[in-house]
């Protein structure tokens, strides 16, 4: 069979053999909240989010394949939760200043946030204390806003053909390590896709500070996700 089908919240879905959910779901036009996902790159199913209950079982939907006859559930009260409280860890684990930060309107943890209705966090802020590498001359790295989701490190060794970028530490020590004693030792250039692979503001090219003014952002107008809902709707 070059074709599977199966369900999700009920929604009849065909994947491609080999496909994950979340592909599967995304060609159905169903969304499927994500962080540490990013198209071209191998999944890394650190983040999360986008865990689903397949069988009722939890499943992370980047790297769980499609199978014939599952029931995969998306957007239920019990899941909604899970990946608020994910959401709010990842915002209290770091120093996220939204309102200064030259990625608000384009960051993906803002934007998920403002879609699972975030006003502030349950839990206690941590306030790590975390180093800002400005060494290199186009690019700074701001470990404050880093949410360790391995998107960089992954885009700076599949597509880059270098690994500029990758985690040292383990527990709540893990940080974004480079392979110099500074970024400007690295051979990161501005160019490489390691630094636009960051759902956040910590990899950053300089000299571009609202360059997009505030409100006409990706996600000021619609939230994250519309792109993919939109398909369904442009089928219905």
């Amino acid at each position: 069979m070059s074709e599977v089908n199966f369900t999700i919240d009920g929604v009849p879905v065909r994947a491609r053999r080999g496909q994950t959910i979340i592909q599967a779901a995304e060609d159905a036009g169903i969304y499927v909240p994500r962080l540490c996902f990013m198209k071209g790159v191998l999944p890394g199913g650190k983040c999360r989010v986008c865990t689903v209950l397949v069988n009722d079982r939890p499943q992370a939907a980047c790297t769980q394949p499609a199978m014939e006859g599952m029931v995969v559930k998306n957007d239920t009260p019990e899941l909604r939760g899970w990946r608020k409280s994910v959401l709010e860890m990842l915002f209290v684990e770091g120093n996220h200043f939204c309102m200064f930060c030259e990625k608000s309107g384009n960051c993906e943890l803002q934007a998920l946030g403002y879609r699972f209705g975030i006003d502030a966090p349950r839990f206690d802020f941590q306030f790590p204390q975390r180093v800002v590498d400005a060494s290199h001359p186009d690019i700074i790295l701001d470990r404050n806003r880093c949410i360790l989701c391995g998107r960089c490190a992954r885009t700076s060794r599949e597509l880059d053909g270098r690994e500029v970028v990758d985690f040292v530490g383990r527990g709540h020590k893990e940080s974004l390590g480079v392979n110099g004693r500074r970024l400007a030792d690295t051979g990161l250039r501005v160019t490489d896709r390691a630094v636009s692979a960051c759902p956040v503001g910590a990899l950053m090219p300089k000299r571009v500070g609202f360059a997009v003014p505030v409100g006409k952002r990706l996600y000021d107008a619609r939230p994250i996700g519309s792109e993919i809902e939109d398909k369904r709707k442009g089928g219905a």
